[in-house]
């Protein structure tokens, strides 16, 4: 009897060491994309009457943890088994990224139009305010869906040949980490000028100083965010493809291998974006 359980103790300690070392493999992997996640949900909760923002990125929260309950299961059921299916949209999920970079890259080019922000004052009915409010908390959560999948899909990429115990603990651990450090750390971002606000009331000009360097900071942070978010995109995207497609592995294993995923990200980035453009053109046209 205690033979068994000391085995028992023995096989749930191997287990948790198991957990601790995937987990810090599978948080290295999926730190680009989380970075990337960041700089999108901080852009996204921003914009708004300072009244508003907690309020707000709290049902962007919420919304999150309700998009990890929906994917989890299914990629769990798809790694039990189709496990091959993984790496199928393990690809396709870098594809979208090389093309999300190529996109922020052709828009920092090409500006798009700029959207209203619900801060700037005009002037909207409580009812107009509220409809563009949820409009814009619904885009966020179908954004924050997106990017879920991929960050669960690469963790759990991570993981595959491991037990389906370990998958799910250390995927689990991943998305959670997703959810609570991501929000976390906007909630701070977004509330640095309503800081920054507040020490510049104060008689000290210490206090006064850093307030200013708050509010003057916060667009370089969200901005800053957006670069770094841009850059991983692309060498999360490249990783996934020489890793995964033998064809890119063999033609950059020379290479140091964030110089080789880097190429293989703005390579990949510049021919997914001329093809999905060039296929809107072609529809466009069919339209007419």
């Amino acid at each position: 009897m205690a033979s068994g359980i000391f085995a028992l103790l023995d096989d749930i300690a191997a287990l948790m060491d198991d957990v601790v070392v995937m987990s810090k493999i599978a948080t290295k992997k999926t730190a680009g994309i989380l970075g990337d996640d960041l700089a999108v949900n901080a852009e996204k909760a921003s914009g708004f009457v300072s009244s508003r923002e907690i309020p707000v990125l709290w049902a962007i929260t919420k919304g999150s943890f309700l998009n990890k309950l929906i994917i989890l299961p299914l990629a769990f059921v798809l790694s039990y088994f189709v496990p091959w299916l993984i790496t199928v949209v393990l690809i396709l999920g870098a594809v979208y990224l090389a093309y999300e970079a190529a996109e922020k890259i052709y828009e920092y080019v090409v500006p798009h139009p700029k959207a209203v922000s619900l801060a700037d004052g005009i002037n909207l009915s409580p009812e107009e305010l509220v409809v563009q409010e949820k409009a814009k908390i619904k885009a966020a959560i179908v954004t924050d869906f997106i990017l879920s999948v991929e960050i669960i899909i690469i963790a759990l990429g991570t993981v595959l040949e491991k037990t389906i115990t370990t998958q799910i603990i250390v995927v689990s651990f991943i998305a959670f980490l997703a959810t609570v450090g991501v929000y976390g750390v906007v909630a701070a971002i977004v509330r640095m000028d309503d800081v920054g606000i507040v020490l510049t009331q104060r008689k000290s000009k210490v206090s006064q100083t850093i307030g200013k360097l708050l509010i003057q900071t916060l667009p370089l942070v969200i901005k800053g965010l957006a670069f770094v978010g841009t850059i991983a995109l692309i060498l999360v995207a490249g990783g996934i493809f020489v890793h995964n497609i033998e064809p890119v592995h063999h033609l950059l294993e020379g290479l140091p291998a964030i110089v080789g995923e880097f190429i293989a990200g703005a390579v990949g980035a510049i021919l997914i974006f001329l093809v999905v453009k060039g296929f809107a053109l072609v529809w466009k046209g069919f339209k007419k």
